[in-house]
């Protein structure tokens, strides 16, 4: 008999775990289920699309074709209610019942709304899916004044959409730096410069109070919490996902701000597997639980979930060391690992334009933060995979060039 795989969410993840299945079992059936209305596209790339900087093509990464020459259904605008993993079956609103043996759970987030006055007011934007690009690039376009809300990854993908759009635009930011989990003021400086360099001005400090709109409904201002009023015909925000998981409430399958899966995707129901940045994955490296949103971590994670489908035991298990590119300014700039965890903490500032800061756990190394210089990237990652104790050895890891071979292992105190 050949096996049924319903994958929910055509992401990175879900679509991996696509490919990975029919690879794996060229006789099993797949389906694949998206609310949205087109096929796999890169998220990495529509920042750029939103900038004005690229056409929709390049966008693109799968169209229908690609499913059908793999034998793949695609189902798109296809809402999911409710799951029943006692009778294997997907219900959806209006597209009937799919029937699974195996079940894969890659659904995303929806960005969170804020609650306050306007917020649903024409002209803020939520940055997450490609039509959600098209709308920020055609409003941006536009827009003389413009305000930026959240001081995270996303967030600066705003504020440099923004800058190339010619957008005078404040940057709202709730302390006193930018992404301050992961950056010292040092390292944020930089950011913080290169952001007015491109005509984006941060503010700290400040946070959202409410919206102002005018008699047709278009958001006119943004007052933050300092009670100060910013002119704005532009709002962007990002501050946080609210995880798609609502279909599983009548489920057993273990949710806590997110789908909770072991080292092999699954999750603690039989047969029911999750994927992508809706998990929160045990981590065999950190040996704890986690959660990362990059394009690099949701694919492996939907190839290791493939696999495991596709067999009959589990034996693939999720190791990776995930990373995080920013390539908005004159300098490069790449998080690795799990920069915003972990009690130790290294850095350096080399140059007015170069920063290097690493993040320390039980001894190990587990991420870290290089703005300027991206070389040793692969020596750290190569670290962390290894779970080397180099704790004690801060000033050999902040040398300009890292020497792997020259590292003695040391204990863990």
């Amino acid at each position: 008999m050949t096996t049924s795989h319903v994958i929910l969410g055509d992401g990175i993840a879900g679509s991996s775990a696509a490919e990975t299945i029919r690879e794996t079992d060229p006789e099993a059936d797949v389906t694949v289920v998206t609310e949205e209305g087109e096929a796999l596209y890169n998220r990495i790339l529509i920042k750029e699309f939103a900038k004005g900087k690229l056409p929709e093509a390049p966008v693109s990464i799968h169209e229908p074709g690609w499913y059908d020459e793999r034998d793949i259904d695609l189902e798109l605008n296809t809402h999911v209610t409710g799951v029943d993993t006692d009778d294997k079956t997907v219900h959806t609103y209006d597209s009937g019942t799919y029937e699974y043996d195996k079940l894969l759970v890659a659904t995303g987030g929806t960005p969170l709304q804020l609650p306050v006055e306007n917020a649903d007011a024409e002209g803020i934007h939520h940055f997450w899916t490609f039509q959600d690009a098209r709308k920020i690039r055609e409003h941006a376009a536009e827009a003389e004044k413009g305000v930026v809300i959240g001081a995270g990854l996303l967030g600066i993908d705003l504020a440099a959409i923004c800058g190339a759009q010619g957008v005078d635009a404040k940057y709202l930011m709730r302390g006193n730096r930018w992404w301050r989990y992961a950056l010292s003021l040092d390292g944020a400086e930089i950011i913080h410069r290169a952001l007015e360099e491109m005509g984006v001005e941060p503010v700290f400090e400040s946070g959202l109070d409410h919206f102002e709109a005018d008699e047709t409904g278009h958001v006119s201002g943004v007052v933050d919490t300092n009670g100060v009023t910013h002119e704005a015909e532009f709002v962007g925000i990002a501050v946080g996902l609210d995880y798609n998981t609502e279909f599983l409430e009548d489920t057993a399958v273990e949710v806590d701000d997110g789908v909770l899966v072991d080292q092999y995707m699954g999750t603690n129901v039989e047969d029911v597997y999750a994927a992508g940045d809706i998990t929160r994955y045990y981590d065999v490296i950190l040996e704890d639980r986690t959660q990362n949103g990059s394009w690099g971590s949701a694919k492996e994670q939907g190839v290791v979930a493939g696999k495991n489908m596709a067999t009959d035991e589990a034996t693939s298990e999720f190791r990776y060391v995930p990373s995080y590119s920013i390539t908005h300014f004159d300098f490069p700039f790449l998080s690795f690992g799990h920069p915003t965890i972990g009690k130790e903490e290294a850095e350096r500032k080399y140059s007015d334009d170069e920063w290097r800061r690493l993040t320390f756990k039980n001894g190990k190394l587990i991420g870290g933060v290089l703005i300027g210089d991206l070389s040793q990237q692969s020596t750290f990652k190569k670290i962390i995979r290894q779970e080397r104790p180099v704790a004690d050895q801060k000033e050999a890891l902040l040398e300009k060039e890292v020497d792997l071979d020259a590292l003695a292992p040391s204990p863990i105190e």
